[in-house]
C-alpha cells in the first residue's frame, strides 16, 4: 500500500439525492424483508433501549439507529462487496474500538498530514468514529466518508465472524481484530449503556449487567464466542488477519503500532522512526488527547462524543467485581479459551 495513494476523505460528504434515496430504500427493504424472521428469533432485554435477538448464536439489535439492526446485517451479508484493498477493524463493543480506529487512521494517512500543522489533523477535530466509519453506516447511512474509487477503504464493524459478508472473507483484504479482558469489557459496557439509556428506563444495576454478560447476552456476544471465532480465523489466515489484545497494546504501544503499520502494508521507515513519527502518532491517539478533543459535541443525536471516553484503563474491573464475580468470569474464560494463546495479563493487574 502506498501512503501517497491514501485518498482524501470528507467527513461531511453527502450523497446525491438519488444515492440518499437508494440507501433509504435499501434499509427499508432490509427491515421489511427480514422483519418476520425476528418473530422466530429468541430475544432478551437489551442494555440500552432495544431488545436483543439471537441469530446464528449471537445477540443483535433489532433496531439501533436502523443501520445496526439485525435486518441490516442480513442485507449486508448478501449485498456488500468488499475490495482487496479494504481494511476492516473488528472488535466487540467496548474493546478499544475508538482507539484502534484512531491509530489505524493516523498510520494509514500519515503521509498526507506530515507537512501540515498538527492542529489541522482530523483527529484533533473529529471523533475517530467519524474518521473511520462503521461498515453499516457507510453502506446505509445518509452521509458517506468514502467517495467512489477511494482506496484503501478503512472500515470498522462489530459483526461476528459467522455473519461477515462473504465478500470480505473472499477478498483477501486485511482484517485487524482487537479484543479486551472480558471483565473490563463488562465494566465499560455497563457504564456506556447507562449513559445512553433514556429516561423511560431506570439505571441498570451492576448485578444485572453481570448476569446478562455471564449468560452471553450483550450486543454481538457472547463475548467468548466472538473472540474465539476470530482467533481461530487468525490462525488459519495469519497473512490476512492481525489478532491483538487491548492490554498488550497498552503495555507495548510503540512496538504494537509498528506491528500494526507493517501489517497494513505501510511500515515505518527508519527515518520516520528517527524523526519521532511513531511517538507522535501514539501521542495523537492517546486517551488523554482524544478525550480532550471530544469533550464537547455529539457523535450523533443523543450520543455525545464524550460517552466514548471514560477511563481507558486496564484492570478497572477490580473496582467493580466482587471476588465471586471474578471467579465466575475467570472460570468461563478459562473453559472457553482452553488451548488458545490468549492472555490479558499485564504486570500484576490480574488476580486468580
Amino acid at each position: 500500500m502506498s501512503l501517497n495513494n491514501a485518498c482524501s476523505l470528507s467527513f461531511a460528504t453527502v450523497h446525491s439525492e438519488n444515492d440518499h434515496e437508494d440507501n433509504t430504500t435499501n434499509l427499508n427493504l432490509a427491515l421489511d424483508r427480514y422483519k418476520d424472521m425476528l418473530t422466530t428469533c429468541p430475544k432478551d432485554k437489551g442494555w440500552v433501549n432495544e431488545d436483543l435477538y439471537i441469530y446464528k448464536g449471537f445477540w443483535h439489535f433489532n433496531f439501533l439507529w436502523g443501520v445496526f439492526s439485525l435486518e441490516a446485517m442480513m442485507t449486508l451479508q448478501h449485498t456488500f462487496q468488499a475490495q482487496p484493498t479494504d481494511i476492516y477493524l473488528i472488535t466487540l463493543p467496548k474493546s478499544g474500538t475508538t482507539w484502534i480506529k484512531a491509530l489505524a487512521y493516523a498510520i494509514v494517512n500519515r503521509e498526507r498530514y506530515k507537512n501540515n500543522t498538527l492542529s489541522s489533523h482530523p483527529l484533533l477535530t473529529y471523533n475517530p468514529h467519524k474518521c473511520v466509519p462503521f461498515l453499516e453506516t457507510e453502506f446505509f447511512g445518509k452521509t458517506s466518508v468514502y467517495t467512489d474509487g477511494c482506496l484503501p477503504r478503512l472500515l470498522a464493524t462489530h459483526i461476528p465472524y459467522s455473519s461477515l459478508p462473504q465478500s470480505i472473507l473472499d477478498s483477501g483484504c486485511r482484517i485487524v481484530y482487537m479484543c479486551r479482558n472480558p471483565k473490563d469489557v463488562l465494566v465499560s459496557l455497563f457504564h456506556f449503556s447507562n449513559k445512553l439509556r433514556d429516561k423511560s428506563r431506570c439505571r441498570m444495576a451492576f448485578d444485572e449487567a453481570f448476569e446478562m454478560f455471564r449468560k452471553g447476552v450483550m450486543p454481538y456476544g457472547p463475548y467468548w464466542d466472538h473472540v474465539k471465532a476470530y482467533y481461530n480465523f487468525s490462525l488459519e489466515h495469519p497473512n490476512n488477519i492481525l489478532f491483538l489484545t487491548y492490554e498488550d497494546m497498552k503495555e507495548n504501544t510503540v512496538n504494537k503500532v509498528k506491528l500494526l503499520a507493517e501489517f497494513l502494508g505501510c511500515a515505518f521507515t527508519k527515518e520516520e522512526e528517527a524523526r519521532g513519527v511513531v511517538d507522535e502518532i501514539v501521542r495523537l491517539c492517546s486517551f488523554e488527547n482524544l478525550s480532550e478533543v471530544n469533550k464537547h459535541g455529539d457523535f450523533r443525536e443523543g450520543v455525545p462524543n464524550d460517552v466514548f471516553f471514560r477511563e481507558g484503563k486496564v484492570g478497572d474491573w477490580r473496582s467493580h467485581l466482587t471476588d465471586e464475580m471474578t471467579k465466575v468470569l475467570n472460570q468461563i474464560t478459562t473453559e472457553k479459551f482452553h488451548g488458545l494463546d490468549i492472555s490479558f495479563e499485564v504486570g500484576s493487574l490480574e488476580r486468580n
